[in-house]
């Protein structure tokens, strides 16, 4: 059976400015903290597997959990018992599953991995495996509301996904990752879920945007 889990930052061991269930290692916080905050995960969901995410496109397959992290945006496995994490503070943590071929995968969707379309090549590595029925579930992230952009990104992005043009509770340009994230999968998967909340808005999330210096929260998937 496929469960999933969105943490926030609340419940881990790191100071400030990472209080406190800060997942990430490449943020500045103690290492050790992070190590501890991890442990927390892995005795909730069993191994997972992290990556090295670098707002590109590549999708790594994943037999079975290591220490090392691949450097890509995406995971998918077939194999039972390993939980995959994908870590965010403001971009769209991504869930993807085929609960009858047990193949499942996550996804880094932030401006630059809608553009590159990385939700669409993790779907296409899913296909591989066998996986013709899935769902997506979009966790928290930044909302059409507060993701204010300068009108040159507003118009590259908007014009290859119209969804994505919004303006801010300022009146400003800005993007709707979530609406547009949602309408590209909406042709190809059977189900799309998102959650309402927003990491700016939200103090229980860290946020990128709204405080700069912070820790990443994960979404998790696991069979």
């Amino acid at each position: 059976m496929v469960q999933t889990l969105f943490t926030n930052r609340i419940g881990g061991v790191s100071s400030s400015p990472y209080e406190s269930n800060n997942l990430a290692l490449h943020v500045g916080d103690n290492s050790v903290s992070v190590s501890g905050n991890r442990r927390l995960i892995r005795a909730l969901v069993g191994p997972t597997q992290y990556m090295n995410q670098t707002h590109g496109n590549n999708v790594a397959l994943v037999d079975a959990p290591t220490d090392h992290e691949p450097n890509a945006d995406a995971l998918v496995t077939s194999e039972t018992g390993i939980a995959l994490a994908v870590l965010v503070a403001d971009c769209i943590p991504l869930l993807l599953w085929d609960e009858v071929e047990n193949v499942i995968a996550v996804a880094h969707v932030g401006r630059k991995g809608l553009v590159n379309e990385v939700a669409m090549k993790t779907i296409e590595v899913m296909n591989t495996l066998g996986a013709e029925r899935i769902h997506a579930m979009l966790g928290p992230s930044i909302c059409g509301d507060c993701y204010e952009v300068g009108r040159d990104i507003y118009d590259e992005v908007g014009t290859a996904f119209p969804r994505a043009r919004s303006l801010t509770a300022a009146g400003t340009p800005g993007l709707d990752l979530p609406a547009a994230l949602s309408f590209q999968l909406s042709g190809v998967v059977v189900s799309v879920s998102r959650s309402p909340i927003c990491t700016v808005e939200n103090p229980n999330y860290f946020s990128y945007r709204r405080d700069g210096k912070t820790g990443r929260q994960a979404g998790l998937i696991w069979q």
